[in-house]
């Protein structure tokens, strides 16, 4: 699924009127989840998982075209672990 895909499904679930309003909705509960994870903040959705942003600590890895080593920094990467209704939801 797009984000076009998913801005209709919310259209018609939530019954906007107009997909201009699905849209807003949409990108209002993307940037808010983005603000909160470049905060440090956890977001931790009931029924469907948690995002947070974790520590990667620097590692060596190699250029896969010339095979030469190189050293890969440390970084701050997102992360989602999906809750126990999600993971049902997609195992049926």
């Amino acid at each position: 699924m797009t984000k076009d895909g998913l801005v209709a499904a919310v259209l018609k679930s939530a019954r906007f009127e107009t997909k201009k309003q699905a849209r807003i909705a949409v990108e209002a509960v993307f940037e808010a989840i983005t603000k909160s994870l470049s905060r440090g903040e956890e977001v931790s959705i009931a029924g469907f998982g948690t995002f947070r942003a974790v520590k990667v600590k620097a590692r060596m890895g190699h250029n896969p075209k010339t095979g030469q080593k190189i050293q890969i920094p440390a970084s701050i990467r997102p992360k989602f672990k999906a809750g126990k209704a999600l993971k049902d939801a997609v195992r049926k």
